[in-house]
């Protein structure tokens, strides 16, 4: 696999990613996958100030990424893929495969009607509910914000 984290972070590529993240992982690209931000070139230039080094972005659709995921697997490319939302990493599980692979939830941030997780993860009833059909589709969901912190695992995100 050269996909190396597939997170969900609403800021997408921003220090604690590239610098936390990076700096374990050394991706040479970063795939954003997000139907508004795919069609939007300004606020593109604005995430693009936040890579270091060589790294590339590609900014993508939901349907256009889950076209893309074997090749991003498969290619010499070392990757972090993000979504800004769980549904669109739903979306993309749904359309694509990714069984048998780990989502991570990094940054899901306080706002009306989610409920506290940990410190930098909060989750609506809808989002439980994308969590649970990322989890039937075979894929392997738990919450860090940084390489090095505890692991928040399945029964702590949804709890009975």
């Amino acid at each position: 696999l050269t996909i190396v984290l597939q997170r969900v972070d609403e800021r997408l590529i921003h220090g604690q990613v590239v610098v936390g993240w990076g700096a374990r992982l050394h991706p040479s690209r970063y795939v954003v996958v997000d139907d508004d931000l795919a069609a939007s070139d300004w606020e593109q230039e604005l995430y693009l100030l936040a890579l270091e080094g060589e790294a590339q972005a590609v900014f993508t659709t939901t349907a256009e990424a889950a076209e893309q995921l074997e090749l991003w697997r498969s290619d010499d490319q070392r990757t972090v893929l993000l979504t800004r939302t769980l549904e669109t990493m739903r979306r993309l599980a749904e359309l694509g495969s990714m069984a048998g692979t780990e989502v991570n939830l990094g940054g899901i941030h306080d706002a009306p009607g989610r409920v506290e997780v940990a410190p930098y993860l909060f989750m609506s009833l809808s989002e439980r509910r994308d969590v649970e059909a990322l989890t039937e589709a075979g894929v392997h969901v738990s919450g860090r914000d940084l390489p090095d912190a505890r692991r928040i695992g399945l029964a702590a995100l949804l709890p009975r």
